[in-house]
């Protein structure tokens, strides 16, 4: 009997670009079928994290609070150089002078905000908000400053914003490895022989999308309506790599990396548990 699995995944051009083969079922699938639901990546965090979905993108963030219960896939993520989250603000000013000023986060469970806690301890006053609202709160001087996140790296300049901090520039300086941001995750209770379906099913639908480049170029359209196509191709560019794949072991290096850093900053809890089921 057919097994719909949950699937979460964001709006956003790579992850459409990338699940789009996997949800039409252009690839082999090991017998299982897929229910797909699209939503903001801190809405895919919060459903991970009430244990509500079989398979989900999830911020790395959020995966260090679930490691007991969802296991990470290898293909899949959102992870590379020159691709790190942006602090802006309507002014050039030193990141140091926002300690006590407001900031708007894309959510409490985003890498975006977990590297932002590792950078200055000492910023810690945040407002959520979805992450398309970020930089319009910063413009009408409702927040000091925002986080932002996904294709506003490539838009903020035309809303006159000035870049305080590349935090991945600064994790790079910091580690010399590629910025993690996000990942797919399965639930351990499938079983190791399910998660490996879904992960070989995965990957070939990366492989797939990687070498139809324009075959999903509707569906990315109809989740990124309000983004250009030139700004969709930028997009699925910076985000879909060699690490989309597969994590290989610089990956997977990155990510234990960043979950040894926020262990030990106290902002995620300590776990025995393996990444992998």
């Amino acid at each position: 009997m057919i097994k719909e699995l949950t699937l979460g995944f964001s709006p956003c051009p790579n992850d459409t670009f990338m699940f789009y083969p996997l949800v039409h079922g252009l690839v082999d699938t090991g017998g299982l079928s897929y229910r797909e639901r699209l939503e903001d990546v801190e809405t895919l965090n919060q459903l991970a994290l009430k244990g509500e979905l079989d398979i989900s993108k999830v911020s790395y963030h959020a995966l260090g609070h679930i490691r007991d219960r969802y296991a990470l896939l290898r293909s899949g993520s959102a992870l590379g150089r020159g691709c790190g989250p942006l602090l802006v603000a309507s002014g050039a000013i030193d990141p140091a002078n926002l300690r006590g000023k407001t900031i708007a986060v894309p959510g409490r469970y985003t890498t975006a905000l977990l590297l932002l806690r590792l950078f200055d301890p000492e910023l810690d006053n945040f407002i959520v908000m979805p992450f398309n609202e970020i930089m319009d709160a910063v413009l009408s001087g409702n927040v000091d400053a925002g986080l932002i996140i996904h294709e506003s790296r490539f838009t903020y300049h035309g809303f006159g914003l000035h870049k305080l901090v590349d935090l991945g520039e600064w994790w790079e300086g910091e580690t010399g490895l590629p910025i993690p941001l996000g990942g797919i995750v399965a639930r351990r209770s499938l079983g190791a022989e399910k998660i490996a379906a879904v992960e070989r099913a995965l990957r070939c639908g990366v492989e797939y999308a990687q070498s139809h480049q324009g075959e999903a170029a509707r569906y990315i359209g109809e989740h990124a309506q309000e983004m250009s196509p030139e700004v969709c191709a930028a997009h699925i560019g910076l985000y879909v790599n060699d690490f989309s794949t597969d994590l290989g072991d610089e990956g997977i290096e990155a990510i234990t990396c960043l979950l040894q850093r926020a262990e030990a900053a106290g902002l995620i809890p300590a776990s025995g548990t393996q990444l992998f089921a």
